[in-house]
């Protein structure tokens, strides 16, 4: 019989894990089951450093930013002995389950701890969106309306200046707080690693605006579009963090310089980074981390293991972690050409 299961949060931190947490500890709960937290993602789990959790542990937390239990990149695979100590925390800890949340780097991991007979459920966070097999993951809507915000914000400044504004964001591999804070901002051009684009393009339509009376301009550019992309520019070889992504080297920069130079409009180049994960959830994150949560423990409850929470249009079903393992969810090339036909609009 089930007595204890454990909640982990690992990767970048996202608005809504905190929501989530509270839900596996208040639905476990339900279960008389009792909920140990899992510090610092996969390290924690390695170092056996854990916590207990009940209902007061996370009073009020819900609409708190990123995560109570402290996150980590730790890779749980790259030696063999961690993968030992984490079997062996887990017996004499007497965890019976764990709640996973992480992206697609912590959900692929775990798919490969769960194939040496660890039993967990994974929970998609990431403001990317880019985990395969969820329409939405935590943390994404409260990352657009952070980015559609500072749209706004740079509209009446642009305006008023005649001025290009760039503003980079972020999306390793997949454009959606591009394209999705973009629109709802009303940007001009919106760039992300899914379409390929050419300089000559972006400045034909953007001096269009320019010769029809628009003098100015919003470009909202994904960190991963492609630098070959910008004037054949080489990139040098770039910095990786511990799980081998890459650090970019801000391609943002480069596409201002690259605009004013060829267009001889004065630009500005705004990066929100971290800003953009940081800070309180959005309502509908901590609601969509509340049914991952509720989820999660009746699919440990159900012995259901090794598969992973997802949002399939308003309902929460499950994935396996087989499937989505190191697999990415991108934009969709007619997803994005339907949403540009607006991109010549006035706002």
């Amino acid at each position: 019989m089930m007595k204890n299961i454990a909640v982990m949060t690992g990767g970048g931190d996202c608005p809504g894990l905190n929501a989530a947490i509270r839900a596996v500890v208040l639905s476990g709960s339900r279960y008389d089951l009792g909920i140990m937290g899992i510090r610092n993602g996969w390290k924690g789990l390695i170092e056996c450093d854990m916590v207990s959790l009940t209902d007061a542990s996370v009073s009020g937390i819900i609409s708190w930013g990123g995560t109570i239990l402290g996150t980590s990149r730790t890779n749980p695979l790259k030696d063999p002995a961690d993968l030992e100590k984490i079997q062996k925390n887990i017996q004499e800890a007497g965890i019976d389950a764990i709640v996973v949340m992480g992206g697609d780097g912590t959900l692929s991991a775990a798919y490969e701890v769960s194939q040496k007979g660890v039993p967990l459920v994974g929970i998609p966070k990431t403001i990317d969106n880019d985990i395969y097999g969820t329409d939405l993951s935590v943390g994404f809507d409260t990352a657009v309306s952070v980015v559609t915000e500072a749209i706004d914000r740079l509209f009446t400044t642009a305006e008023s200046h005649h001025r290009i504004m760039v503003v980079e964001v972020m999306g390793r591999t997949a454009g959606w707080i591009a394209l999705m804070s973009g629109m709802a901002g009303g940007a001009d051009t919106i760039l992300i690693p899914e379409i390929r684009f050419t300089m000559d393009d972006v400045c034909r339509d953007l001096r269009a605006r320019y010769i029809a009376g628009k003098k100015f301009s919003i470009v909202v550019i994904a960190e991963g579009a492609h630098h070959e992309d910008i004037a054949g520019m080489e990139v040098p070889e770039c910095i990786r963090d511990e799980c081998g992504h890459e650090k970019f080297v801000g391609v943002g920069n480069i596409l201002g310089k690259e605009l004013e130079h060829r267009l001889g409009i004065e630009t500005r180049v705004t990066v929100p980074g971290h800003v953009q994960r940081g800070g309180t959830p959005t309502a509908f994150d901590r609601i969509l981390a509340s049914r991952f949560g509720i989820s999660a423990v009746d699919q440990i409850v159900a012995g259901n293991f090794g598969h992973m929470v997802a949002l399939k249009g308003t309902r929460i079903g499950t994935v396996p972690l087989k499937e989505i393992a190191s697999r990415i969810n991108p934009v969709d090339p007619d997803f994005y050409y339907d949403l540009m036909k607006l991109k010549r609009r006035t706002r």
